[in-house]
């Protein structure tokens, strides 16, 4: 009771004095400097201070519209309209129904006897934790069409079979989480290769007619951080690279007869189990149960130019008439798994509306472009590509933005780097990269939330034990940027 009195009181002076801010220091019009970070910073130390990350991104975001509306603005009405504004969008409408779909799929999977039949079968081709693992890792790489699709699919299947061989839920979502977008950013036939390809060309990059998915690959070799984020991964299963951080405090906790989920994750887990509903008990599961939906998910995703959309509308079809042949549940029961799937997912929803909210506050505030500007002055051919990955990474550590940083900053990175004699693909690759890096690690971004979600993690437990390997394929990445940037000069 006492923290949350205290966290409301500190609350209410951050915000009286950002109205003090807005009032007496900043100009009644235009830029607001320096001043536009004051957000991000915020945000950053009330998710550390509090683990809340909800609480963090609404204060945040308010902050930030106090700092940048003119005085006499009613904030309230300027938070309304940006809300209003992301549901309404087409980003929005799509998370809810690829997102709320993959949960009723998930639940119905599961309730038909499918995940048991595949833990039965896993069981036997991965006898121990490592191995268990690594088959996370293996199946990542192979579903690299889009990253929603890898993380729901990838973390609810293998949740099962991990929890069996006392992992922590914490490394699951860590591996999960990192053959999500560092894979999509690697291969040209995923949904990140579309949309990137699509920016590169509006933003003025285009050689000898190429079109948009082969101005990608050029990119694919120096894609360092997709590169790094994914090797360490078995490096990090096998105990070459040891446990740091929160991930081996999770090891401890769980070897001490702990539970494998950190406290509060049922909150955001899509797990049936994890909400109390009863995990299927079917005498005799059949893998054809799991199986045949995972492959109908993935080929009309495939089909329908890598649409998931498409994908999941396609296969709950296909699993009505698959189950109810069977009769293994009725057409209500049917329906009903339908509801519960899509209840699970409200809080990873809502987290990832209050993100957009968020998103929408930095882009009004000009966070990324005053981030870009700033660093301007302290690049040159040679160095631009390390300080593109480390300004762009900073910043989506923070906003988690991903896609909408690459709308932002390429087109200022890509006549910045053309003005400066840049290697192209380098530098559009740094950019590439920094977006990698806040979808992997920011605390608010998608692939945070939703491989928390599938995995059944603690969305904040899970981005604090992944943020060392993060930063380490960061470093990395910055050294390799630092040295290509002078060998390509």
């Amino acid at each position: 009771m006492k923290k949350r009195i205290s966290s409301l009181l500190a609350g209410i002076v951050v915000l009286a004095l950002a109205f003090c801010l807005r009032s007496f220091v900043l100009p009644a019009e235009g830029s607001v400097g320096v001043w536009c970070v004051l957000p991000a910073v915020l945000t950053v130390v009330w998710t550390f201070s509090t683990k809340r990350v909800l609480e963090a991104l609404t204060l945040g975001t308010v902050v930030g519209f106090i700092l940048c509306s003119p005085v006499g603005t009613n904030v309230i009405t300027t938070y309304s309209d940006s809300l209003q504004k992301s549901m309404m969008s087409k980003d929005i409408a799509w998370l809810i129904i690829v997102c709320g779909l993959m949960g009723s799929i998930i639940a119905l999977i599961d309730a038909a006897g499918g995940a048991q039949a595949f833990c039965r079968w896993a069981a036997k081709h991965a006898r121990g934790e490592k191995a268990s693992l690594l088959w996370a890792w293996v199946l990542g790489c192979i579903i690299f069409i889009d990253d929603y699709l890898n993380s729901l699919t990838i973390g609810s299947c293998m949740a099962p079979l991990t929890d069996r061989h006392r992992t922590p839920r914490e490394m699951l979502a860590y591996v999960t989480d990192s053959t999500a977008a560092p894979l999509c950013v690697l291969i040209p036939i995923t949904t990140w290769a579309a949309f990137a390809g699509r920016i590169l060309v509006r933003s003025g990059w285009q050689e000898n007619g190429a079109n948009e998915i082969g101005m990608f690959i050029k990119t694919i070799p120096y894609n360092l951080y997709g590169w790094i984020a994914a090797l360490i991964v078995p490096l990090v299963i096998l105990g070459i690279v040891p446990k740091i951080g929160a991930m081996r405090t999770a090891y401890k906790r769980v070897a001490e007869g702990g539970p494998l989920a950190p406290e509060g994750s049922e909150r955001i887990s899509i797990l049936p189990g994890d909400h109390g509903q009863p995990e299927s008990a079917q005498k005799n599961p059949r893998m054809i149960n799991f199986l045949l939906p995972i492959a109908v998910l993935i080929g009309a995703t495939i089909y329908f130019d890598t649409e998931m959309a498409m994908g999941v509308l396609v296969t709950l079809p296909v699993m009505f008439v698959l189950y109810i042949s069977q009769r293994i549940m009725t057409a209500n029961e049917f329906w009903d798994g339908i509801v519960r799937g899509i209840g699970n997912l409200v809080m990873p929803l809502l987290l990832m509306v209050a993100a957009f909210v968020f998103a929408d506050m930095n882009e009004k505030i000009g966070f990324t472009a005053w981030c870009i500007e700033t660093g301007k002055a302290y690049m040159t051919t040679a160095t631009a590509p390390m300080w593109i990955f480390v300004i762009l990474a900073a910043t989506e550590f923070i906003t988690g933005t991903n896609w909408g940083m690459y709308v932002i900053a390429l087109p200022i990175v890509i006549p910045l780097a053309r003005d400066l004699g840049v290697h192209m693909p380098l530098a559009v690759a740094a950019c590439l990269s920094a977006g990698v890096f806040g979808s992997h690690i920011s605390f608010c971004s998608d692939a945070t939330v939703i491989s928390s979600a599938a995995c059944g993690c603690d969305n904040y437990r899970h981005a604090l034990s992944q943020l060392p390997y993060g930063l380490i394929a960061a470093a990395l990445s910055f050294l390799g940027f630092g040295i290509l940037g002078f060998c390509m000069a």
